[in-house]
């Protein structure tokens, strides 16, 4: 019986393994896959398909067109249970539907074959036709620095027309566009609205660029929407975020699960279950559409998740922005200058390119003011960045934008009280006031004439509305957010565009933006040395779940920063230099660029030569320190802590980061994940690049690596 058992469970085992190969061989965030994205018109003529191998989407298109089918090609999940408009805009306070079919009875799960009986409301904008194009880059990047990803992302755009035959909204046409991209379970959705109407314009008070009924992730008899879990199969985000969180999740604002109340079956008592997603702006775009003028939505990025596991999802995501955002990619070596005159910026660009950096940043503090385009000052900074050029370095400066105080006259006006006061950062200028419109050519015009590189914003426009009439960016409240975030966008879009590196903290990445805030707290940087290298550690740990190496920057103060004393500080640097080694090879050895702010970046030869031997060492190994991060240990200073970067797609599949906080060596066993780096049996391990040694991969593509780890450093690993 025994024996038979034991056969039995073999041959379990043995049928299993060929299916978990195949789903490896055909998983995305290792390989490519070879479908390309698609759209396919049913032979009948009535439905109309989006596929790319990963997801599919698919239209009925008579009565009035309904997306019916929304499904994962990668897990079988369908994301649809009931019909829904495909968006909704409000005009002068009436709500129209764009699209829809009525007569679903049954709301839990939807069949096909019942949306022969669906009818169309002639009170919705009609479906009229459609056309694909090739998809076209959003922005045309123009990259001047070291880029993981050179690539613009390729696939698919379906435009759907509608219009209305009510006579007081002849002349608009809607068009609905679906971007499906190549290699990802992704796809982009928004809005453009025409009026071509010759002789009046329309209030536009509210656009949802999309709405689902999808299913629940959980039942539950009572209980509110906010204390339900909402769906975890799609992860949507759109380019209308801010609050400076450094986290897209905190700072949506377009994102909304509404409860359905026609969908009588839920477990729910009360029907509040939350399971309709609407997107869209809360206090947006409330403006006059002109005659002959186009509006275009917010741009809704909806990614198809195959699994809870956190790592997994926040792979996905990354591969997304690496996918749409390939500016993101970006990641040039630069140092964060504080200056008092013209000579330390010479000295210092001389000094990045004897030990490897690619650029200067003169911080907050420093002496560059690129508000002042005139004439005497544009020369003076065209002629320091023309002696940057001619080292090869990169040059550009900080400027300050919302937490500052101008006047009365320009800043945001409460919408309350009437007064100024009251903005995200107490008092802040508004973007379209004449001191905001005229600070945005400034810039631009400061950058084009000096031939700056790089441009630091900080605190961009973080979503404050303005009551002001006199402003001339904008007519008053309903449309003051919405302006002075195309004015924000057009800012760095204009960036982007012209080969300017952009850091910014706000999530404006999906409009032209490079790099982010990892995430720190400033005052920390004011604490000992000790607990600064496990402080940011910890940063980076948490900081990489959904951001790729290169989209966050750290910190480290060369000089006082928000107070503490000497033990805080790395000047003089050669008497610090073991700490200002480690705190290098913590960040660039999570391929994370800081702001190393001070005077200089180095003061001995010895010290410039620490500097050169870890620039040089990121510079070999930078391809695979810029490629994704798995999450090993986090730091507790207990024990170890370590991070591997994958790439299945380089010569050396990992490489990884461990430490040890512990004032004396240690020897661990660590199980060393690698699904992700794409080995399927064995692996090289190479500990600094020296002896290799071959271990065989678990069945769950795990490597049991033997380390010592010297006391309070570290040691790393080249993975082959």
């Amino acid at each position: 019986m025994r024996a038979q058992l034991v056969c039995f469970l073999i041959l379990i085992v043995t049928n299993c393994l060929p299916a978990l190969a195949q789903q490896r061989a055909s998983d995305w965030t290792i390989r490519p896959i070879a479908s390309k994205a698609q759209v396919i018109v049913s032979a009948d003529g009535k439905n109309i398909e989006l596929n790319n191998g990963l997801l599919r989407r698919s239209f009925r298109l008579q009565p009035n067109l309904v997306c019916y089918d929304y499904y994962n090609l990668s897990n079988g999940q369908q994301l649809i249970r009931a019909v829904k408009p495909e968006a909704k805009i409000v005009i002068a306070g009436k709500a129209y539907a764009v699209g829809g079919l009525y007569g679903q009875k049954e709301q839990a799960y939807l069949l096909p074959e019942w949306l022969d009986s669906f009818t169309a409301n002639p009170q919705d904008f009609q479906y009229q036709s459609h056309e694909v194009q090739d998809l076209k880059p959003f922005l045309n990047w123009r990259a001047a620095t070291w880029t993981g990803n050179p690539q613009q992302a390729k696939g698919k755009v379906l435009s759907l027309t509608f219009r209305h035959n009510a006579p007081e909204l002849a002349g608009l046409t809607i068009k609905i566009h679906y971007a499906l991209y190549d290699g990802i379970p992704l796809l982009c959705k928004w809005l453009s609205i025409d009026n071509q109407n010759a002789k009046r314009g329309y209030q536009l008070d509210k656009v949802l660029n999309e709405i689902l009924a999808m299913p629940e992730e959980e039942s539950a008899v009572v209980g509110k929407p906010e204390q339900m879990k909402k769906p975890q199969g799609i992860y949507i985000e759109t380019n209308y975020a801010f609050n400076n969180a450094m986290r897209y999740n905190i700072s949506d604002q377009t994102t909304h699960w509404k409860t359905d109340s026609s969908y009588t079956s839920q477990v729910n008592y009360y029907y509040e279950t939350p399971c309709i997603l609407e997107v869209y702006p809360d206090f947006a775009p409330g403006i006059e559409l002109r005659v002959g003028e186009q509006f275009e939505s917010i741009r809704t990025y909806e990614l198809l998740l195959d699994s809870y596991d956190r790592e997994r999802r926040g792979l996905m995501v990354r591969k997304m922005y690496r996918t749409v955002a390939p500016w993101t990619t970006q990641n040039p070596i630069f140092m964060h200058l504080v200056s008092k005159n013209d000579e330390q910026v010479r000295s210092i660009i001389d000094q990045c390119a004897e030990t490897g950096y690619e650029g200067v940043i003169l911080s907050f503090g420093s002496h560059c003011n690129m508000e002042d385009t005139s004439t005497a000052n544009i020369q003076r900074w065209k002629t320091l960045t023309d002696y940057a050029h001619s080292k090869k370095i990169l040059i550009g400066s900080y400027s300050l934008f919302s937490s500052r105080r101008i006047s009365d006259e320009h800043d945001v006006i409460n919408p309350t009280t009437g007064k100024p006061g009251g903005a995200f950062f107490g008092n802040a200028p508004c973007f379209g006031s004449e001191w905001g419109l005229a600070y945005l050519d400034k810039l631009k015009y400061f950058m084009a004439k000096t031939g700056f590189d790089i441009f630091e914003n900080d605190g961009p426009y973080p979503g404050d509305r303005c009551a002001s009439t006199t402003h001339p960016g904008h007519l008053g409240l309903e449309d003051s957010q919405w302006r002075q975030m195309a004015l924000q966008k057009s800012l760095y879009r204009w960036c982007n565009e012209n080969g300017i590196y952009v850091n910014a903290p706000d999530w404006y990445f999906l409009d032209g933006t490079h790099k982010i805030g990892l995430g720190y707290r400033e005052v920390n940087f004011s604490l000992p040395r000790a607990q600064q290298k496990i402080l940011n550690r910890q940063n980076i740990f948490d900081g990489t779940w959904e951001k790729t190496p290169s989209m966050g920057w750290g910190f480290v103060p060369l000089t006082v920063y928000q107070g503490g004393g000497a033990e805080a500080v790395l000047e003089p640097l050669s008497e610090h230099l073991n700490d200002y080694e480690q705190l290098m090879v913590q960040y660039y050895g999570a391929g994370i660029q800081a702001c190393y702010r001070g005077p200089r970046l180095y003061d001995t030869e010895a010290t410039k030569q620490t500097v050169i031997r870890v620039i040089d060492w990121y510079k070999r190994y930078r391809q695979i320190l810029n490629a994704d991060i798995i999450h090993l240990r986090r730091p507790d200073g207990r024990d170890w802590d370590g991070i591997l970067h994958v790439d299945p797609n380089l010569p050396e599949k990992g490489l990884l980061m461990l430490y040890n906080p512990l004032k004396v060596p240690i020897q661990r066993s660590i199980q060393v994940p690698l699904y992700y780096a794409g080995l399927e049996k064995t692996a090289v391990f190479k500990e600094k690049a020296g002896k290799a040694q071959k271990l065989k991969l678990n069945r769950n593509y795990e490597a049991s690596l033997e380390v010592e780890i010297p006391a309070e450093g570290y040691t790393w690993f080249v993975i082959e």
